[in-house]
């Protein structure tokens, strides 16, 4: 009778053994699968932030580049307008700087 409860002693310890290892495997189970699901969630975060980057970007980009037509025509203006402000100052005293380079050139001093 000794040895039978000896025995049931043993078969009792195996059995709560098992139970306690199903219950660290269903644990460890259960956490890997929450951790993926953790990683998807942030990846899916990620894409999510990395397309609305992307398309703020492309926005920027069209916005600068639809400029560059419009930039390119301001400056051309800009620059005629200041050729033509120069052309005009020009003319407008060349006659006095030919008057006085004749005048320098033309006087002799001692």
């Amino acid at each position: 009778m000794e040895a039978n409860r000896g025995q049931n002693g043993i078969q009792l310890l195996l059995t709560a053994e098992q139970e306690a290892q199903h219950i660290v495997n269903a644990a460890r189970n259960a956490k890997m699968a929450r951790l993926k699901q953790a990683k998807e969630e942030a990846e899916k975060e990620v894409a999510a932030f990395r397309a609305q980057m992307e398309s703020e970007f492309q926005r920027k980009v069209a916005e600068s580049s639809g400029d560059s037509g419009a930039n390119v025509k301001r400056l051309e203006k800009e620059t005629e307008a200041k050729i033509d402000h120069l052309k005009t100052e020009a003319s407008r005293i060349s006659h006095d700087v030919v008057q006085m380079l004749l005048k320098h050139v033309t006087t002799v001093k001692n």
